[in-house]
């Protein structure tokens, strides 16, 4: 039965089953990357996790992920940590830089965020998970707080749905469930029924996160559980495009052909992303882990995707990418 909490808050961000996000990627959602979603139908993206206490003393590492632009918008920033006081601070100084929009994790698993205390650890602590929210909530507009959750830490604890009753009460605005326990990290499978049933139990839209690596697995997802919105992580790494190829399906029109063609104008547009705005030698080093994870499925690139890693100069990658473009359909 659904919970008829009139207290209820919903979000004004997009979250509908048109409107596909791009989901926090420890190491990969930075300005350029989600710039590239956004241009292929990317309706909301979240940065990469941001540690609150490291916002908090103006790390540099913190600085970067929080770079934006007027294009890159509606932005979701994504907080982690372990004290209420320590994520209010952190919440009013984004406020006051101007972010409108924020998310808790509370579900990474990673073994140096959890002996933190914090992202999936805090599902062993619902009482702490709740006040700090609480406290977000309180300083953000309404409807401007969501929570990433998984089912729990063990599969001897399942709390997510007590969990979202709870935090819908204090006023979040959505809750994204990637449907793995904690210590599964990402082994076995993703189970969507649970998705399904966390809908059922709430009235706050639901976002549905795991196992999404193509757009016919999102629309799966969406006609299985009914939920809200989908949220794609490890596909849009794999392929940015997937948030055209998505809508396509959902609009029930003909996507552009994989080929190699289309994936090098689509890599070439991601370097010049980087190029204008990380002119660092880390970007070239990004785009060496990027692209060969974007061409592994076309024919014939196996041996382009093992010069991309030791690519040592745009120059390079750019003299690649006119020969991937002469390569067939993935």
């Amino acid at each position: 039965m659904s919970n008829q909490n009139s207290t209820t808050i919903l979000s004004n961000l997009p979250i509908r089953p048109s409107t596909p996000w791009l989901a926090p990627l420890a190491g990969f959602s930075d300005l350029p990357f989600r710039l590239l979603c956004r241009e292929f139908g990317c309706q909301v993206a979240c940065t990469e996790m941001v540690s609150a206490k490291g916002l908090l003393y103006r790390s540099q590492g913190t600085i970067e992920i929080l770079r934006t632009c007027p294009q890159d918008n509606p932005l979701v920033v994504q907080l982690y940590g372990s004290e209420p006081d320590t994520l209010a601070r952190a919440t009013e100084n984004l406020l006051e830089q101007g972010f409108k929009y924020f998310d808790l994790n509370c579900g990474c698993s990673v073994k140096k965020v959890v002996k933190t205390g914090s992202g999936a650890a805090l599902l062993k602590a619902p009482d702490l998970l709740v006040s700090i929210v609480k406290e977000m909530v309180k300083l953000a507009a309404p409807g401007c707080v969501g929570v990433k959750l998984r089912l729990g830490w063990s599969k001897n604890e399942p709390v997510y749905i007590d969990l979202a009753r709870r935090l819908e009460a204090i006023g979040v605005g959505w809750i994204t469930l990637h449907p793995r326990f904690a210590k599964q990290g990402f082994s076995g499978q993703a189970d969507w029924l649970a998705l399904k049933k966390l809908k059922a139990s709430v009235k706050i839209p639901i976002i549905g996160s795991g196992d999404l690596f193509t757009a016919h697995d999102g629309l799966d997802c969406l006609e299985l559980t009914r939920i809200d919105g989908i949220m794609f992580a490890r596909g849009a790494l794999y392929d940015p495009s997937i948030f055209l190829r998505y809508t396509c399906l959902i609009e029930k029109q003909k996507a552009p052909p994989k080929d190699g063609h289309f994936l090098a104008a689509m890599i070439l547009k991601m370097a010049r992303l980087y190029q204008k705005i990380d002119s660092s030698p880390r970007a070239l080093l990004k785009m060496r882990t990027l692209v060969p994870k974007m061409i592994r499925d076309l024919p014939g690139a196996r041996f382009l995707r093992n010069e991309l890693t030791h690519c040592s100069s745009w120059s390079h990658l750019e003299e690649i990418l006119n020969r991937l473009r002469l390569l067939g359909y993935a």
